[in-house]
């Protein structure tokens, strides 16, 4: 096996093929690196890897056309047929050798993540996991196209032949679910299933994904080893038919190879009954597909059944979100998991609601009524500016299925009121979304209207109101608090005309303003300028998700306090460095970050929990926050998540809950990767033009000797 294997490798790098090859995928590979790496910053090599996956349907057919058809066609095989050496050596030689040249440019690309490492966080557990997965892929496709490659002693024919072959399994995905769309029999159910095992690419979609899938190494393992054994044997049929005994051998042939797809089938239908928890691991550095202890712990605590209804197709589903609704399914014996072809039930849904859901929706069904999650809420959108198209950047199932599944098993669900009327900042719909997945309800009330804040209210907002209250609406909102009520207080943007009658409401927590705007001096304390704060987070029960995380609290204001007050605790939330001033006039300031005469010295409050003791024995608990954006989508998207944290921590307090019970969206990216631009073009250079140039002028030279001999 080592001389075959060692000849044909000789003969990939005594010819042009083989340089000819590295050229190409060195520079496929090279043009996407630096796209997507270097130039856009992707910290994980799966996007490189996913965009050149279409190049190894050409490449395969490049690599394997002559492996055995050529020996046919220059009657050199029956050197080898008649060698003291067995067919399944013969056919691992060549493969072997078909292999190592594949390898080759995956094993430069696989030398990379150790130096990304270097420009910020990277995945590298879904880069390596994406590189096995395209390694394996590869492999199948040189499996069967050294096949191919047996039946035939046409080069041309070989190569047509793989090129077929590599594309129709390349589309199968596409096929199986467009035939899933239209089909409702038990036919078309039965030919997704079989063509499904001719689909190579979805599982390589799986592991670059971010989640290792045993089914999936396996599956890619059983059939190369089929495809090489189905190799063997047709080698074999022509050995013994030299001899005479085709017939016999003819036979013997397709009972092995009937055989041993039964065993292929065998093996990879049996691991659909391991629990999922032993055959698939997440990869991903942010956990995407791995449901967070808290989620575990509150679903571990459901007493009532609840059933989850998926409007799909089971075979044309949406992968990641089932791993979600399985996990869900695995940790509690309340919850079930059902799919809904929509095509077979088209009024399914009417039971729950009249508004039709999108395709991959869920139907969650309890004890306290259903909730519908809309597949559109899923996953999380933001516009790219550079682009100008719409782009996926995180995924929130795990949230939206916990919020849903609670709302369905339980009856506590708190009541809050937005107060309006003064020109507040409308609480926009990531936040809503974010008291939605607390189990809250929201609800806006005109306070100007009303005769009092009503009774079943568990907390009010006070969100940055530009016009000051009047005395009869201050009336109402102290009512409300002294009677044991709970507030969020978003104090406006600084302005020279003060709030006079709104800010005597924190006077009641013996709580005042700081003149001013805060100015950061501390360089890793803000984000562009010195007015962006990337605050401290103070460790407590409201700050824990969020203690070690970052969030963005943009032209803040202090707060001052005396600790000893009579009857109030407080907790600090958001703190600045020492470094920190706050402006007293910033308007006359002009560009200028230096503290000037009669700036106030830091640090500061800017978010505060006060507690204040009634007269009754009741508590009431106000959230001050200084920064009128702090809790605006424009500013979690800077810190992804961690300002929805806070705001669930906040509404989760506030409750009376001891913890947060949403799950913020997790986002796919874990921050860019930033290199010089300088690196930049070296490395574009030696990838792109460098090293597949190389192999080029190699593989002439190479070539052009041997022409002379």
């Amino acid at each position: 096996m080592a001389a075959i294997y060692k000849r044909e490798l000789r003969y990939f790098f005594h010819t042009f093929v083989g340089w000819l090859y590295l050229a190409v995928m060195l520079f496929m590979t090279g043009i996407y690196f630096t796209v997507c790496n270097m130039l856009s910053g992707y910290p994980t090599i799966s996007y490189v890897l996913q965009s050149i996956v279409f190049v190894v349907v050409f490449a395969i057919p490049l690599l394997t056309m002559r492996s055995l058809s050529e020996e046919r066609k220059y009657r050199t095989d029956q050197l080898i047929l008649t060698a003291p050496i067995s067919v399944g050596r013969i056919v691992l030689g060549k493969y072997l050798a078909l292999v190592t040249v594949f390898a080759i440019p995956l094993i430069l690309l696989g030398l990379t993540p150790p130096a990304l490492m270097q420009a910020g966080q990277f995945q590298t557990g879904l880069s390596y996991t994406s590189l096995l997965g395209f390694f394996l892929y590869g492999c199948l496709g040189l499996a069967v196209g050294l096949f191919l490659s047996s039946l035939t002693e046409s080069v041309v024919i070989a190569a047509v032949l793989a090129l077929i072959a590599m594309f129709v399994c390349y589309i199968m995905g596409g096929l199986c679910n467009l035939i899933s769309s239209t089909g409702t029999t038990a036919v078309a159910d039965i030919a997704v299933k079989v063509l499904y095992c001719f689909d190579m690419v979805s599982r390589f979609d799986v592991l670059s994904s971010g989640y290792f899938e045993v089914e999936s190494v396996v599956y890619y393992v059983t059939f190369i080893a089929f495809v090489l054994f189905c190799t063997a044997q047709a080698i074999q049929k022509r050995r013994y038919a030299v001899a005479g005994r085709g017939i016999k051998l003819g036979a013997y042939s397709i009972f092995n190879i009937l055989v041993a797809a039964a065993a292929v089938i065998a093996v990879n239908l049996g691991l659909n009954y391991v629990p999922e928890r032993y055959t698939s691991y997440d990869v991903t550095a942010n956990d995407l597909f791995t449901l967070t202890e808290d989620t575990e712990q509150i679903i571990g605590g459901i007493t009532d059944d609840v059933t989850i209804y998926v409007l799909a197709d089971e075979t044309a589903k949406d992968n990641d979100l089932d791993r979600i609704l399985r996990q869900f399914e695995s940790r509690s014996d309340h919850i079930a998991v059902e799919y809904v072809n929509p095509v077979e039930n088209p009024m399914f849904y009417y039971n729950y609601t009249e508004t039709p859901p999108t395709n991959n929706s869920l139907i969650v069904s309890g004890k306290s009524g259903s909730v519908v999650v809309d597949y559109q809420d899923i996953y999380v959108y933001e516009m790219n500016y550079y682009t100008y198209q719409s782009e996926l950047v995180a995924n929130d199932a795990e949230g939206q299925i916990l919020a849903a599944v609670m709302r369905t098993s339980t009856d506590d669900v708190p009541k809050f009121y937005g107060l309006l009327g003064h020109n507040e900042l409308e609480l926009d719909e990531t936040f809503k979304n974010a008291l939605a997945k607390e189990n809250a309800e929201y609800e806006e009330l005109q306070l100007q209207t009303a005769d009092a804040i009503p009774s079943d209210a568990a907390g009010i907002f006070l969100n940055a109101p530009l016009s000051d209250y009047s005395t009869d609406d201050v009336r109402k909102v102290r009512d409300y608090l002294e009677g044991g009520g709970n507030a969020l207080i978003v104090m406006p943007q600084w302005s020279q005309t003060p709030l006079a009658n709104f800010e005597s409401l924190l006077a009641d927590y013996g709580v005042t303003p700081v003149e001013g705007v805060i100015v950061e001096g501390d360089r890793n304390s803000y984000y562009q300028t010195p007015y962006d704060l990337f605050p401290f987070v103070e460790n407590n029960e409201i700050t824990a998700r969020i203690y070690d995380g970052t969030v963005l609290a943009p032209l803040s204001r202090g707060l001052s306090y005396d600790e000893e007050t009579e009857n109030v605790a407080y907790t600090p939330l958001l703190t600045t460095s020492d470094d920190s001033f706050s402006r007293v006039d910033p308007l006359n300031s002009g560009n200028s970050f230096d503290k000037a005469a009669g700036d106030i010295d830091g640090p500061f409050t800017v978010a505060l929990k006060a507690e204040k003791l009634l007269e009754s024995g009741d508590t009431s608990q106000v959230v001050i926050v200084t920064s009128e954006t702090l809790f605006t989508a424009g500013a979690d998207a800077i810190v992804p998540g961690y300002n929805v944290k806070l705001f669930g921590g906040v509404i989760s307090s506030l409750a009376d809950r001891e913890a947060s019970v949403s799950i913020p969206a997790k986002y796919y990216e874990i921050g860019n990767l930033a290199f010089s631009a300088g690196t930049v073009y070296i490395v574009a250079a030696v990838s792109i033009f460098v090293l597949p140039l190389g192999c080029l002028i190699a593989g002439l030279v190479i070539w052009l000797r041997r022409r002379k001999k």
